[in-house]
């Protein structure tokens, strides 16, 4: 009876928590898988350099409703608030996307966020098999803090909060 109560237990705040799913590659807990994006001026940007930021990556694409809804929130509500803190940095990357077909959405969308391209899912694919949006949170010591899959406004704003305890 114990053991039943714990996973019991155990389930209810597996569902209380962040997003993940059997997709989900990595875990909140894991070492970040480090990846290099490069920028279009041709240099590069790896994440481990990153190391001591708090860092949101969020995936995404074009062509997805959900992903869609939830850029502006990450615009105003994350990106416009913490840019100019120097513990912090959004990597918007755009899953399967090439500069072009990222830069015409930010531009059509009036977007200031940083978005590059993942055209290959090379980046993508050391955290999830599929399903967008998702969004990890990277502690300052490279530690995934959040995983987070889809996007609900009460579930964005815990990742909001989560991040404002990790940047300070």
């Amino acid at each position: 009876m114990k053991k039943l109560m714990m996973l019991t237990l155990l389930a209810i705040f597996a569902m209380s928590t962040f997003a993940q799913d059997e997709f989900t590659l990595v875990k909140e807990g894991d070492t970040a898988p480090d990846f290099t994006i490069t920028m279009e001026d041709g240099s590069v940007k790896k994440l481990s350099d990153l190391k001591g930021k708090v860092v949101w990556v969020n995936f995404f694409a074009t062509w997805c409703p959900p992903c869609r809804k939830e850029l502006p929130h990450l615009e105003k509500e994350v990106y416009e608030k913490l840019k100019k803190n120097t513990n912090f940095e959004v990597l918007v990357i755009g899953r399967e996307h090439d500069w072009e077909t990222v830069n015409k959405f930010k531009a059509d969308n009036n977007y200031s966020l940083p978005f590059y391209p993942d055209p290959d899912r090379a980046i993508f694919s050391k955290y999830a098999k599929q399903n967008i949006p998702r969004n990890f949170i990277i502690d300052k010591d490279g530690k995934i803090a959040v995983a987070s899959i889809g996007f609900e406004e009460e579930e964005f704003n815990k990742i909001i909060k989560k991040v404002n305890e990790l940047i300070k």
